[in-house]
């Protein structure tokens, strides 16, 4: 099943299918290895939603909820 990394739960594991965004953001990203293939689990969510700790290449990564929104995510079962 197919969405975006903000609307994972805590808990929930995916691997990257692409990612989209403005020229920075998307550069940003790749910068810090959120890449297509890499697996991703999302540890933490702060009370309001934002930021979002993820596991992804064996360390921890907080993104913003906006950031997050521009990963699409293959949602394992």
């Amino acid at each position: 099943m197919e969405k975006l990394l903000s609307d994972f739960a805590v808990g929930e594991k995916g691997k990257i299918k692409t990612v989209s965004g403005e020229g920075k953001i998307r550069r940003r990203l790749f910068d810090m290895g959120v890449t297509p293939g890499a697996d991703v689990l999302l540890k933490k969510k702060a009370p309001l939603g934002d930021p979002l700790e993820i596991t992804i290449r064996g360390y921890e990564l907080t993104l913003r909820k906006s950031e997050a929104a521009c990963v699409s995510m293959e949602a394992e079962k």
